[in-house]
């Protein structure tokens, strides 16, 4: 199994990295992945960008290195309601949200304020997938949120830094999660969470979980272009003329 896309990248924009667009997508093109997500943390993060950072990436071309560019944002949870840090009138300049717990926007409380903030972020619509859920600060009813996220077509991040000690306590949560998530049909994502060009397409800590958990190919939407783009329309976003050819 090989992953060819990256869902979770940063940029120094974000204040706390420290690559710049074109750094991570020569670094993509290195580890041969086909497409790459941009997703700086959105605004409420201290240090992140201003919105316009957000509603402006249609200046970035559509391939780098020869590597897609999708425009998307690490959006912040920031309640119980589930709402999100980005404008509705933002969304439509972007390809990919994902959506994460993050400790300085929303401090780590009960699991039943974080079950209640995850479902209410996926019944919200607003976005594609959920980030580092394996964070041990953030617990949460695994099997709620997982049932929650399959019947609405979000998916569940598979974050590569967690996992290689960024969160510590993820490992075991990031497994169950993974079980779980195989038992009621979510379909994954993996994101290198990368604050380095580095690391951008890092995978391997993911691929061994998925290895041990003997999760099928096919619920990994970054294993093919064609599967991850195929995903994106399902999700009602529209085709992007310019990877029409990508497989």
């Amino acid at each position: 199994m090989k992953f060819v896309v990256d869902t979770h990248s940063h940029t120094v924009s974000s204040g706390h990295a420290y690559s710049t667009v074109l750094e991570n997508a020569a670094a993509a093109a290195q580890k041969g992945l086909q497409l790459l997500c941009v997703t700086d943390h959105a605004s409420s993060m201290p240090g992140a960008p201003h919105y316009w950072h957000f509603a402006n990436q249609k200046v970035l071309p559509r391939f780098l290195h020869g590597v897609g560019v999708l425009r998307g944002v690490e959006a912040n949870i920031m309640n119980t309601d589930g709402e999100i840090d980005i404008l509705p009138k933002v969304e439509d300049n972007l390809d990919w949200i994902l959506a994460s717990f993050h400790e300085p926007v929303f401090a780590p409380s009960s699991r039943e304020a974080h079950t209640q903030a995850l479902l209410n972020v996926i019944r919200s619509g607003r976005v594609d997938a959920l980030g580092h859920l394996g964070n041990p600060n953030f617990d949460f009813d695994f099997e709620r949120v997982l049932v929650a996220a399959a019947e609405a077509n979000v998916l569940i991040e598979i974050n590569n830094s967690s996992l290689s000690g960024s969160r510590v306590g993820s490992q075991p949560r990031c497994e169950r999660i993974a079980e779980i998530g195989k038992e009621v049909g979510v379909m994954f994502t993996t994101g290198s969470d990368a604050h380095f060009a580095y690391d951008v397409g890092k995978f391997d800590s993911a691929l061994a979980l998925f290895d041990k958990v003997k999760v099928d190919e096919s619920s990994i939407v970054t294993t093919s272009a064609s599967r991850f783009l195929a995903f994106l329309h399902r999700r009602g976003r529209s085709p992007i003329a310019e990877f029409q050819s990508l497989r």
